[in-house]
């Protein structure tokens, strides 16, 4: 990491430019006076000593009794792991407030229905249905598209709290190999279903939010044209609890089978 690369880390924690400068330079200097730090620096003499008491207040520095006052460094392992603690719980914290905030917009939304263009954006948007499905998760796949399937397995394994039911065709092709679907998921010990499933792809998060997904396939059917690919974000709680109903509908009588 670079010199500037270093300062752009530490004012993003919150130092300002001088802070970060004299934390950089005191690391080299280990144990030091102000005076020096100043020098080896470039902070001006009459800001030092403010620039200091400020890191020893923020716990990035100690100081030492005597004439002249020593500054010790404190470990950067130490220092920038609490720091990335306290940054990470804040992100958190703002993720749950706005996520709130952002949830009861979308539920003021007269007609929640969008339209997702672009198969990077709509892999993006079934996972973050995954991350904010708080009971189930539905799935008919009939096609992935490429890196599709691994996201969705790495972000459903990180959701072991929820109840997951996946019926998928048995596999498709991704430039021109065939990927087994089932496969993907058993392997990751994400249940799964094989089933007759048409070219297209639904996720359902707790019968309340849904996503459509379609594409164009190659004129012998096997491979998907991913610039054509549209998802259909929905959020009309009726219309995703018809489609959950059906869904379970469809696996109780496969299951109803195999008795």
């Amino acid at each position: 990491m670079t010199m500037d690369e270093n300062m752009k880390t530490l004012k993003g924690m919150g130092l300002t430019m001088y802070e970060a400068e004299a934390y950089v330079t005191i690391n080299s200097l280990i144990s030091s006076n102000a005076t020096e730090i100043a020098e080896k620096s470039g902070i001006p003499r009459s800001k030092i000593y403010d620039v200091l008491k400020n890191l020893v207040k923020k716990d990035f520095i100690e100081v030492e009794d005597g004439r002249p006052l020593t500054y010790n460094v404190k470990s950067p392992v130490e220092v920038l792991s609490r720091e990335k603690e306290k940054i990470d719980s804040q992100i958190d914290d703002t993720i749950t407030r706005l996520t709130y905030v952002y949830e009861n917009g979308m539920s003021q939304v007269q007609a929640p229905i969008w339209r997702i263009y672009g198969v990077e954006k709509i892999i993006s948007q079934e996972i973050e249905i995954i991350k904010r499905a708080k009971n189930s998760i539905n799935m008919r796949i009939g096609f992935l598209f490429e890196g599709e399937g691994d996201a969705l397995v790495k972000a459903l394994k990180n959701r072991s709290d929820l109840r997951i039911n996946i019926l998928a065709s048995p596999s498709c092709y991704i430039n021109n190999e065939e990927i087994d679907i089932i496969a993907l998921f058993k392997e990751a010990d994400i249940p799964i279903q094989k089933a007759d499933i048409p070219f297209v792809k639904v996720i359902i998060s707790d019968s309340k939010e849904m996503m459509h997904t379609y594409t164009k396939f190659s004129e012998d059917k096997r491979n998907v044209i991913p610039e054509t690919a549209i998802g259909i974000w929905n959020k009309y709680e009726d219309i995703a609890k018809n489609y959950d109903d059906r869904f379970m509908n469809q696996l109780k009588k496969m299951k109803n089978k195999k008795k």
